[in-house]
């Protein structure tokens, strides 16, 4: 009789083993799964969203004079334009640039929007050995994540480089 009544207790200790288990693998599998699809989610956006604006910005823009269109000091003046950084001649405009250049420094986050970008982003421009910026800087401003896309411009018939960079300082992590 007490053989019987010890073998009921290690069934009934393996059955309320095998459940914590399969309670613990289940909740194991859906905090990694969550993590993998909001990592690779927004990683995945991120990386869109560097190429597609880099793609705009070696456009003309719309209309194709828009940097004489727009008010510096007036953010309401760049709602109807597409910010692209190419001339007539098809290479990059310098006036186009210094027009942009000008509009991230008096309000950054209203270029954000004008340029359809969520993230924040940091254009460099390599000319003639010269860099320089465009936007919010991710190094001092401590990016966690960053994409850049490495674009070949011609400024002025010299073959130059334009890095174009969407990041955040936030985490990708589960919230």
């Amino acid at each position: 009789m007490k053989l019987q009544f010890w073998s009921f207790d290690v069934i009934f200790a393996m059955v309320i083993f095998g459940f914590a288990i399969t309670i613990l693998a289940f909740v194991w599998y859906s905090i990694n799964n969550q993590f993998s699809l909001s990592y690779g989610y927004s990683a995945g956006s991120m990386q869109l969203e560097a190429q597609a604006l880099a793609n705009r910005l070696l456009t003309p823009g719309n209309p194709a004079s828009w940097s004489s269109l727009v008010s510096i000091n007036n953010p309401l003046s760049w709602s109807n334009i597409s910010i692209g950084l190419l001339g007539s001649n098809g290479q990059l405009s310098m006036q186009k640039l210094s027009t942009l250049e000008s509009m991230a420094n008096a309000n950054y986050q209203a270029t954000k929007q004008a340029m359809g970008v969520s993230y924040d982003y940091y254009i460099v421009v390599n000319y003639q050995g010269i860099k320089f910026g465009i936007g919010a800087n991710p190094y001092t401003n401590r990016a966690l994540s960053i994409y850049v896309v490495n674009k070949p411009i011609i400024i002025n018939n010299v073959p130059s480089t334009m890095q174009v960079m969407v990041w955040t300082n936030t985490s990708f992590g589960v919230e």
